[in-house]
């Protein structure tokens, strides 16, 4: 597998990033994939997310989720959320839903790269082996991003490029045999 694809931007403090739902390396519980996988109890759920230890000067937050090791040469965002207030540091379980329900008010979903505003689960393709799914939260020292509410997750990621403060990254893998 390849290296952590966030090494390559610049450096940031690094804070922390916990979950009831995903662990640090190992594989994603069946309700964090996609319908589309095959995979039994799929579900489309975000997982339940709590960061701390946020820089000073942080405004707001904001949420990735992207699989680097899709087959289409630039990976797979599953889920881009911005303008997380600064106060808020735990997602539930299912945030991420088509209405938003567990985000908090102001919040926006930006499109995956399904071009659907909410959490897309993990779906490699059969055989394909093992993939990477980085959930990573973004501290930023601005109150909101200004991307258009349509803007692509990698527009979004060098948006944020100049505003990042710090760097909270959580890496689970999946699989579909």
């Amino acid at each position: 597998m390849h290296n952590n694809p966030f090494a390559k931007l610049p450096e940031v403090e690094v804070f922390q990033v916990t979950s009831n739902d995903i662990t640090e390396g190992l594989p994603l519980p069946p309700q964090q994939y996609s319908g589309m996988s095959g995979v039994e109890s799929a579900q489309d759920l975000s997982p339940h997310l709590k960061w701390s230890g946020a820089p000073e000067g942080t405004k707001s937050f904001a949420i990735t989720a992207y699989d680097p090791d899709a087959p289409t040469g630039s990976g797979l965002w599953h889920w881009a959320v911005i303008n997380i207030p600064a106060s808020v540091t735990e997602l539930p379980t299912g945030a991420g839903d088509e209405q938003g329900s567990g985000l908090p008010q102001g919040t926006l979903q930006l499109p995956n790269d399904l071009r659907l505003k909410q959490f897309i689960g993990a779906a490699p393709p059969a055989g394909h082996g093992p993939h990477r799914y980085y959930f990573v939260i973004h501290a930023l020292d601005v109150e909101q991003i200004s991307v258009d509410p349509n803007a692509t997750p990698a527009l979004l990621g060098f948006t944020m490029l100049s505003h990042t403060l710090g760097r909270a990254v959580l890496m689970a893998t999946g699989e579909t045999k």
